[in-house]
């Protein structure tokens, strides 16, 4: 995996060790000298991810991450400070200040690599999601809150914390008091299956427990569906560098050394869980403009544009196992003179009600779209003409025989539809022709009286 890396550090002999490093391992590296020119790169460049030293004159890290996490534009890019601090106070400070891990002087190799890459793996994916999110806001959906999730301090988190140690799962509780609901599970084989089964924000993984493997766990979570988004903070014993690095090459997003400091894994897993809310957040507001994209916003049904792929898509699998296709194109009857009489609002009313009969009396592997207007389709795979008659005759009749409630004083009113059906014996028919076929009975039933069903 390469990225873009930029190196921020105000002595040359580190700047150049790091790129060497890094430009080793396939990275292209970026360099900065102090913190005004590294934002400067920042905003003209964007790199994907910021190796930035603690201790520069003038504008030192804490003050750049601060001002890098503060922009929309560049919240999203992945922080490590690099630096000669030891002390938790200085770690937690960078965190506070929106860094995302700390690498401590001298740098060792393996660590750098593997922490880099996994941060590179988060920010791709949370570009990803942005991406999405600034499709759904072209589609009309509101615009994403430029990474403001992401300063939220949460209070209603859910996390899951796996050890064998009672005592220390009883100190975790009291760490993170305040924080939410905070679940335990005992270290073993069952634990990702257990875990799948839960709606969680964080799973806190210990990888010094002698009766289960913390690593083979972490594997299982990655695996699942379930659990695949779900962050994973390990602690691990320090020195214990070959067991952290397998951990973040699997997916692993955090972690904290033993002994650990109460305040540093406050913010590492308060940290987490934002991130975790965010990325949620993009994803539910880009399935919501995808629905937005492919329904009809006054029935509710799928509208034109995806009735038309779906379409294809369905004669070509009947074509691949020899099976019928039928078609149903609709018309309300005389819809003009609704919206005439009644105005526009009460024909919306109708075609919200239309439509909701129509989902009442077709079956879950059929697709009802509205097609534009008052015409309706209905696509039936694995279904004969004689078949699909039946179902459009019982549509006419439930249409016919019930009239359509509307907020117009003066309704019910009364409503008929004329029904065309058309069919592809083997799927083998092109879609534009099972359209028209289908298109030109419903006018011939429209010209014979309305009000009927006819077979192509």
């Amino acid at each position: 995996m390469t990225a873009r890396v930029l190196v921020v550090d105000d002595v040359l002999p580190n700047v150049k060790l790091l790129d060497a490093k890094l430009t080793g391992e396939y990275f292209d590296v970026l360099s900065a000298y102090s913190g005004p020119e590294a934002l400067e790169i920042i905003s003209r460049e964007h790199p994907d991810i910021i190796l930035l030293d603690v201790m520069m004159p003038g504008m030192d890290g804490f003050e750049v991450c601060r001002r890098i996490k503060a922009d929309p534009a560049t919240t999203h890019i992945p922080v490590v400070m690099v630096t000669a601090l030891d002390q938790p106070s200085d770690r937690v400070a960078g965190l506070e200040a929106g860094a995302d891990d700390f690498l401590t002087k001298p740098v060792q190799d393996l660590a750098l690599f593997a922490r880099v890459r996994s941060l590179v793996r988060l920010k791709l994916m949370m570009d990803e999601l942005r991406n999405r999110e600034a499709t759904g806001a072209s589609l009309g959906l509101d615009e994403n809150d430029g990474g403001e999730g992401l300063l939220e301090a949460p209070t209603d988190a859910k996390i899951l914390v796996v050890d064998d140690q009672v005592r220390l799962m009883e100190r975790i509780a009291r760490a993170l008091d305040g924080m939410g609901e905070i679940g335990f599970l005992e270290g073993s084989d069952q634990v990702a299956e257990e875990a799948r089964t839960k709606t969680l924000d964080l799973i806190i993984v210990s990888l010094s427990m002698t009766k289960a493997d913390g690593l083979r766990i972490c594997s299982k979570l990655r695996s699942y569906e379930e659990t695949r988004h779900v962050p994973i903070l390990v602690m691990v014993d320090d020195g214990n560098t070959k067991m952290l690095v397998r951990a973040l090459e699997m997916g692993v997003n955090d972690y904290v050394v033993r002994p650990v400091d109460r305040m540093e894994f406050l913010a590492r897993v308060k940290t987490q869980v934002r991130r975790k809310r965010y990325a949620d957040k993009l994803r539910e507001n880009f399935h919501i403009s995808m629905q937005m994209a492919t329904t009809d916003a006054v029935t509710g049904l799928y509208n034109r544009h995806y009735m038309s792929s779906h379409l294809d898509t369905q004669l070509r699998a009947a074509e691949s196992r020899g099976k019928p296709l039928s078609l149903l194109m609709m018309d309300i009857d005389h819809f003009k003179e609704v919206n005439d009489t009644y105005g526009h609002k009460a024909g919306d009313e109708v075609l919200k009600e239309f439509a909701e009969r129509i989902a009442r009396n077709i079956r879950g592997v059929d697709l009802a779209a509205r097609y534009g207007g008052e015409e309706f389709v209905i696509i039936m795979p694995d279904t004969t003409k004689e078949f699909a008659a039946l179902i459009a005759e019982r549509l006419r009749s439930e249409v016919d025989e019930q009239p359509f409630d509307i907020s117009d004083k003066r309704g019910p009113i009364h409503v008929s539809v004329s029904i065309g059906v058309a069919s592809s014996p083997d799927g083998s028919e092109a879609a534009s022709s099972l359209l028209e076929r289908a298109d030109a009975i419903m006018y011939k039933a429209k010209s014979e009286g309305r009000n009927r069903v006819l077979i192509a």
